[in-house]
């Protein structure tokens, strides 16, 4: 399964046994996403939030 990446809008390819709310990344620009919904060969991906640093607050 193939999908574009909403960063770049490069092909990311979709391994099979992927599940929803996976994070795979961008061959191409090496963003993060998140898998939103699998149905049948259609894949809808979105970045992954930024990890906010936790500075022991």
């Amino acid at each position: 399964m193939n999908t574009k990446c909403p960063v770049c809008d490069g092909e990311v390819t979709v391994e099979p046994g992927t599940i929803e709310s996976e994070i795979i990344q961008c061959p191409d620009c090496s963003a993060r996403l998140v898998v939103e919904k699998i149905e049948g060969s259609h894949v809808s991906v979105s970045e992954a939030p930024k990890v906010e640093e936790d500075w022991g607050e």
